[in-house]
């Protein structure tokens, strides 16, 4: 911390108040706009890491706030014991947009996951054939719940929370050999990232996905592709499965989708979701209007071809920046991408330092692991941001 600095009182209370399973950095925000965020101190940064590649119109964007204010007038929670229009309308839209017919809502990506299995699960057993085992993958990474862990293939997030939950078999990631062996008649359902963000921005192969379509079709299972990150525009497609041209049974989403507001959401077709009936799910806040009438905006616009176009625009564009940035300092032994999603593996580097040397130079990273970069920015990210981004991440080095 630096002495005099208007951060300092704050992040002295967080350290004395909160739990400290988090390790946040010496500053505390005070205001942002568009790509751009302002500390205590008043010095700014430029965010290249969004929330975790949740404020996916930036910050204070206009339209989200008129939707949040036109819906604060209105009504802010009213329970699931009555709908309300906001929720309505953002369900419509989702199912028009994708291959769903129902929609739950919750309030993360975690629930949102915890709906999917439990809805691949009511779906066996409403058809008088229960079965009970899910697949994951070896790097995974679906939520920090005692079920999300234990579907997640991180062994630094169960360590400690033991026993973990049963009935769930890991796969090697774009093995396709082995989904033979991983798939069988007692598989419930199979649950994938398009890409594995927390990993490292790793993407699923075109063979494995289709491999995975076709087996699970053949056994019976369900296919839950988790686009908690991935969905609303972060590959450039509305949602990841698109891009690789398959329909998934269900599909989870969260983060982007609110742009800021916690939201999270369970997709499926109706003769899946109808075993879900009165009493068998719920949330309190699921489907709440101002989270839904910002959610709603949000799929407006990041929905439209144009603006889709301009997330892969702004990749390449990224990259090319990156690469040179490679070429003069070597420092990244690999650049993995898909759309406005980035992954930089260090070299004799570790990320939480180089965070803090962006942090100090005004720039906000993520990490991915202890020696990969990852940058999630806005999706309406401006070039210049996008440039003076990559000269403050070059001085860094």
């Amino acid at each position: 911390m630096k002495e005099n600095s208007k951060n300092n009182h704050l992040r002295e209370i967080y350290d004395d108040v909160m739990l400290p399973n988090y390790a946040p950095a010496y500053f505390v925000p005070e205001s942002a706009k568009g790509s751009r965020l302002w500390d205590k101190d008043n010095k700014e940064y430029i965010d290249f890491g969004g929330g975790i590649a949740v404020n996916s119109l930036g910050h204070a964007n206009p339209d989200l706030i008129d939707a949040l204010t036109k819906q604060a007038q209105k009504i802010w929670h009213v329970s699931n014991y009555l709908t309300n229009e906001s929720a309505v309308k953002l369900a419509q839209q989702l199912t028009e947009l994708t291959f769903a017919e129902s929609v739950f809502f919750s309030n993360s990506g975690s629930e949102a996951n915890e709906a999917a299995i439990k809805i691949a699960r009511k779906y066996h057993s409403s058809n008088n054939s229960p079965r009970s085992e899910i697949v994951s993958f070896e790097g995974s990474f679906h939520g920090r719940s005692l079920l999300n862990i234990s579907l997640g293939g991180t062994e630094l997030h169960k360590k400690g929370f033991e026993p973990l939950m049963p009935g769930i078999k890991h796969g090697v990631f774009n093995d396709i050999k082995g989904l033979e062996n991983l798939i069988s008649e007692k598989t419930a359902a199979v649950i994938i990232e398009p890409v594995q963000g927390e990993a490292g921005v790793y993407s699923a192969t075109q063979e494995f996905m289709d491999k995975l379509r076709s087996l699970t079709s053949i056994h019976g299972a369900l296919l839950i592709v988790d686009e908690v990150q991935s969905g609303v525009g972060r590959m450039g497609s509305l949602y990841g499965y698109m891009h690789y041209e398959i329909e998934p049974d269900i599909l989870t989403s969260a983060k982007g989708l609110g742009g800021g507001m916690p939201i999270g959401a369970t997709l499926t077709t109706r003769s899946i979701g109808e075993s879900m009936q009165p009493g068998t799910h719920g949330s309190t806040f699921g489907g709440n209007p101002m989270a839904c009438a910002v959610a709603d905006t949000v799929l407006t616009v990041v929905s439209d071809k144009e603006f889709l176009d301009e997330v892969l625009r702004k990749e390449k564009l990224f990259v090319k920046l990156l690469n040179e940035l490679n070429e003069e300092k070597s420092v990244f032994s690999a650049i993995r991408s898909e759309g406005l999603w980035i992954g930089c593996d260090l070299i004799n580097e570790e990320s939480s330092k180089v965070i803090d040397r962006c942090y100090d130079n005004g720039l906000i990273l993520v990490s991915a692991g202890s020696n990969c970069l990852r940058l999630a920015p806005a999706l309406n990210i401006n070039d210049d941001d996008i440039k003076e981004g990559i000269e403050i991440l070059k001085q860094v080095f």
